[in-house]
C-alpha cells in the first residue's frame, strides 16, 4: 500500500485515495472535513496540493472541476487473480479523467484524457483484445443456460483442488460437481468445466447519468474473460445486478461473442448527447 498521495504536475496526473477525495470533496463545499480526515487531510497538505488552510491547490481545478458536476460516471470492475478493482472515468463538462486501482494500493491513479478516446480507454482497462479463436477452443457450444447454484458448484470443486491433480482430474472433478447441483447436461456441462477452469478475470462496465425524465440513466454489462476459450457475455442475471438480488436458484446465461462485438457494447454504453442534462439546467 502507498504511504502517500502524490501527483505529476507535468501531466496533470494524481494519485489519490477514496479518503483523499473525500477531503478535497469538503474543501470545495467550504466545509472542514470529519475528525477521521484529519490525518488524510495532512497528507495532501504535506505534498502542496492543499494549502495550511485548506485552500486547494489550482493544479485541482479541471479534476475538482469534473468530479464535482459530472456528466457521466462509468465504473470497471474488474476481479482476477489478485481479486477485485475499481477502474472508471469521470466525464465533465470540458475535462474527462480516468482513473485505474492498482492491486494492493489504496490509491488510484487519476489521468487526463481525450474524449475522443473514451472506447479506447475503457477497452483498456478490461483488456479486450482482438484475438481470433481457433476453431478447436470454441467448445462447441454458443451458450450456456443453467443456475448461479452450478456456477457456485464449479468454483467449490476448483477451490478444492489439490495441486497434484492434472487438468484432467481437476475438470472431472467440476463436472462432477457442477452434475451434482444441476439438471446441465452435456456438451454444455463440459464447456461450464472449461470456462471456469480457464477464466481470467470477469469484468463488470457500468455506465450513469442524469438522463431526462424516462430515459435510461444506467447501462452495464458483464463479461467473463476465458483466455483461449473467448469472450462470454452474461446476459442473466441482468446487469445492473442490486445486493441481494441473486440466489443459487437464479438463472446464469453465457453467450459467446467476438472482441468486435464487445467493443460496440461497450460503445452503446454511453449515452448519446441529446440524453444528458447539463449541470445548469
Amino acid at each position: 500500500m502507498s504511504d502517500m498521495p502524490s501527483f505529476d504536475s507535468s501531466r496533470g496526473r494524481f494519485r489519490l485515495a477514496d479518503r483523499h477525495i473525500a477531503v478535497l470533496a469538503h474543501l470545495l463545499d467550504k466545509e472542514t472535513p470529519p475528525a477521521e480526515l484529519f490525518h488524510s487531510l495532512g497528507e495532501l497538505q504535506q505534498i502542496g496540493l492543499v494549502g495550511p488552510e485548506g485552500e486547494l491547490s489550482p493544479l485541482l481545478r479541471d479534476l475538482l472541476t469534473a468530479l464535482a458536476n459530472p456528466l457521466v460516471l462509468i465504473q470497471a470492475e474488474v476481479t482476477g487473480q489478485h481479486g477485485p478493482l475499481n477502474h472508471g472515468v469521470v466525464v465533465g463538462q470540458d475535462t474527462v479523467f480516468s482513473h485505474d486501482g492498482w492491486p494492493g494500493d489504496e490509491e488510484s491513479e487519476y489521468v487526463p484524457i481525450q474524449p475522443s478516446t473514451l472506447v479506447w480507454e475503457l477497452a483498456r482497462k478490461v483488456k479486450l483484445q482482438s484475438i481470433d479463436i481457433e476453431a478447436s477452443e470454441l467448445l462447441g457450444v454458443p451458450e450456456i443456460k443453467t443456475t448461479m447454484g452450478a456456477l457456485d458448484a464449479a468454483f467449490t470443486a476448483l477451490e478444492q483442488a489439490t495441486d497434484d491433480m492434472d487438468a484432467d482430474a481437476t475438470r472431472t472433478a467440476v463436472i462432477a460437481s457442477v452434475s451434482g447441483a444441476s439438471d446441465l447436461a452435456e456438451p454444455e456441462l463440459s464447456a461450464l468445466a472449461e470456462l471456469t477452469m480457464s477464466l481470467i478475470s470477469t469484468w463488470r462496465i457500468t455506465t450513469t447519468w442524469g438522463g431526462k425524465p424516462g430515459a435510461d440513466s444506467v447501462r452495464s454489462i458483464a463479461v467473463w474473460d476465458c483466455g483461449r476459450h473467448g469472450n462470454w457475455e452474461r446476459v442473466q442475471p441482468q446487469e445492473p445486478v442490486q445486493d441481494g438480488q441473486i440466489g443459487p436458484d437464479t438463472t446464469l446465461h453465457v453467450v459467446r461473442t467476438s472482441s468486435r462485438d464487445l467493443w460496440d457494447k461497450i460503445a452503446d454504453l454511453l449515452p448519446d448527447k441529446e440524453d444528458l442534462v447539463p449541470s445548469n439546467a
